[in-house]
């Protein structure tokens, strides 16, 4: 996916009240952004960290800038979630998720019950494939890890899909690892323990566990490679 206009580059000073930052332009100026990021941005929110920065051509937005990217640890750390759906599909209808090939249809934010939406509907002949996406930002000691935070709705989706496995579809959690230090995938038991026993649970029963990292770049972030999950 490719940025339509050039990032700007800044410094962080500090994220808060979970959807703002404040940075400082290379110009030396003070402002407050947009931060796109529900978690808690655990090990990509630290203080003088470089950051990159989109602008908005919406002139009724509040803050015209959002936060898109993070230097962290020697990489950049994509951490705007509202991409991280377009990254994943732009992968599979590009034939690059060796297993989600030969999709004939894709299909975005898909009401699947009363309660329950998932990201991505994939048709394949007569098949349904049923894809939620989880934008991986935390890495410790080479592991990519999710959830940065408790998401008690992140283990709801995962129920939805063991349901939608035992209908006779395919349901599938996909990790979108937007860093490079990360070459392997675990879940954040420490941080969610219900999240990551969940995970294991709708493992067996047949929700497929898909973990890819992204490079991020200032001037686009791709999804390159799959990396081994690891559910104990």
């Amino acid at each position: 996916m490719l940025f339509e206009t050039p990032l700007q580059p800044a410094t962080l000073i500090k994220r808060y009240k979970r959807f703002l930052a404040d940075v400082t332009t290379d110009e030396g100026k003070e402002i407050t952004v947009y931060c796109p990021n529900t978690g808690t941005m655990r090990s990509c929110s630290t203080p003088g960290s470089q950051v990159m920065l989109s602008t908005s051509p919406n002139l009724k937005r509040k803050y015209s800038q959002t936060l898109e990217m993070v230097r962290g640890d020697n990489t950049w750390i994509g951490v705007n979630t509202g991409l991280t759906n377009a990254i994943v599909a732009e992968a599979i209808m590009e034939g690059r998720i060796k297993e989600l090939q030969d999709i004939d249809t894709l299909k975005r934010e898909v009401v699947t019950s009363k309660s329950s939406r998932l990201d991505l509907l994939l048709e394949r002949g007569d098949t349904k494939i049923y894809v939620e996406i989880k934008n991986c930002s935390l890495v410790e000691d080479d592991w990519a890890m999710f959830p940065d935070a408790v998401t008690i709705r992140g283990t709801k989706h995962l129920h939805e899909l063991a349901s939608l496995v035992e209908q006779g579809h395919q349901g599938v959690i996909f990790f979108c690892i937007q860093r490079s230090d990360g070459d392997r995938f675990r879940p954040a038991a420490h941080i969610d323990p219900v999240y990551a026993k969940t995970l294991a649970e709708v493992s067996k029963k047949g929700v497929q566990i898909l973990a890819y990292q992204a490079e991020v770049l200032p001037e686009s972030i791709t999804i390159q490679r799959s990396v081994p999950c690891f559910l104990k």
